[in-house]
């Protein structure tokens, strides 16, 4: 189920592909929702849907420690750990980034419906070698988890990764950007 949002947008490519420029003038045009109103709509979990892109909020525990961090994280899990997962964070990446390591994950797809019932079955060992994917990796401690997890499904993966909704603390986003394009 898409979002009251994403669904618009869905909505308006009339069952036509479309290009990501296409989706992003729609975005502006719409107006980005908030993060808050992203988390609240949609199918929600107290625990992470793996095989699909996640939203949430977090707090990392060791944040005075860090550089920066995301607030309002956009994760596709990758390894369950004890106490919290390994994840892929889009945000990490620019929106021309994103799109590509998007492309790149399509590769793992169960099926070819990009729906619902369509799961990506990346993993760490199956991603690792992707240079795009290095600066994205990060893990996260359920305990420091803010929100519900809110379900990203295939169809809205696009639109989903398009949207401008980081919230980096401690550094702004074209901080972030430089930093992860030097590790690639």
């Amino acid at each position: 189920m898409a979002t009251e949002f994403i669904q618009r947008v869905l909505d308006e490519t009339r069952g036509q592909e479309r290009s990501v420029s296409w989706f992003r003038k729609k975005i502006r045009e719409f107006g980005a929702p908030t993060s808050t109103e992203l988390v609240r709509e949609g199918k929600r979990s107290n625990t992470p849907f793996h095989g699909r892109l996640n939203m949430f909020f977090y707090s990392p525990k060791y944040k005075d420690k860090l550089p920066y961090y995301d607030r309002f994280p956009l994760v596709l899990p990758l390894e369950r750990y004890s106490g919290g997962f390994m994840g892929i964070n889009m945000h990490y990446l620019p929106i021309p980034l994103r799109t590509r390591l998007l492309d790149k994950l399509y590769e793992f797809s169960s099926n070819d419906k990009f729906d619902s019932t369509t799961r990506l079955t990346a993993t760490y060992n199956r991603v690792r070698n992707i240079p795009m994917v290095k600066p994205t990796l990060h893990k996260y401690l359920y305990n420091f988890v803010e929100s519900p997890f809110r379900r990203i499904d295939a169809d809205e993966f696009i639109v989903a990764t398009l949207l401008p909704v980081q919230k980096f603390s401690k550094a702004s986003s074209r901080k972030v950007w430089r930093d992860s394009r030097g590790m690639i």
